[in-house]
């Protein structure tokens, strides 16, 4: 039997009297790569605020790499836990450079000050700045970077500590039609890799489920509407559900498509 990377059980999350997510349960087993879908407002981001362990659940557990949420030290946690996402981009001086926002994550910080890295640990950023398209750019600025640009240094740094879990919280937002689908191809060579950590993917469209994506988890006000092996739930109805009009779900090759169904 796989062991769980993440477990959520029954796991509610109240703010304002309001549930953002309702009675959710979910588990990913190592191994596995998830792809989160959902309308805005649908609890995706509060997901990966409690599997980053920047959150804890109203009600329920959470358990990441076999430790409890509110039982565990997260400062011992996080760095077992890769993240790129916007809300850490906009914590991120502008006037560090790439190679400086990949390197910090070692120490869980967002500039650097009087911490120490050595040769080694700045050979490794570079190196992941180039798997990533972005070597050229690590003496760049952050905030001199396109939007593209900053993403790939993001996914980057997310995976800088050799993280057990990795969480990419729309990477490709914001990006071109060509900076989308240059992003989904690297993060598909990172998926078929069998060194690449447990992966979970939060997009809106379907399009940007990478290759070598095995489950999905489909959420709608808070609720889970369907969780399991992607060619099983991805589907026209479970889809049509999620988002609330009618869609046609279609795969051409290793890669997904959605309409809207005509009505006419």
């Amino acid at each position: 039997m796989s062991v769980a990377a993440a477990s959520l059980t029954d796991v509610v999350v109240r703010r304002s009297g309001r549930n953002i997510l309702d009675s959710v349960s979910l588990e990913i087993a190592e191994g596995e790569r998830w792809a989160v879908l959902g309308p805005n407002g649908a609890g995706k981001s509060t997901l990966v605020g409690l599997l980053s362990a920047r959150m804890h659940p109203t009600a329920g557990t959470v358990e990441i790499i076999g430790e409890q949420l509110g039982k565990v030290d997260i400062f011992e946690l996080r760095p077992m836990i890769g993240l790129a996402s916007q809300e850490l981009a906009d914590t991120i001086p502008v006037e560090e450079t790439a190679e400086n926002v990949v390197v910090t994550a070692g120490y869980g910080v967002v500039g650097r000050w009087r911490e120490q890295y050595d040769e080694l640990d700045l050979e490794r950023a570079r190196t992941l700045l180039a798997a990533f398209g972005v070597g050229d750019l690590s003496t760049r600025m952050f905030g001199t970077l396109s939007t593209g640009e900053r993403k790939r240094v993001l996914a980057a740094r997310a995976l800088m500590t050799d993280p057990e879990l990795l969480l990419l919280d729309e990477p490709a937002a914001g990006l071109d039609l060509g900076g989308r689908e240059s992003l989904v191809r690297t993060l598909g060579r990172l998926a078929k890799d069998p060194a690449t950590p447990v992966t979970v993917l939060v997009t809106h469209h379907v399009e940007e489920i990478p290759p070598g994506y095995t489950h999905v988890v489909l959420l709608r006000e808070g609720g889970v509407v369907a969780a399991g092996p992607i060619e099983d739930t991805l589907t026209s109805q479970n889809l049509t559900r999620t988002f609330g009009l009618p869609l046609v779900v279609e795969q051409r090759g290793d890669r997904y498509t959605a309409r809207s169904l005509s009505l006419d």
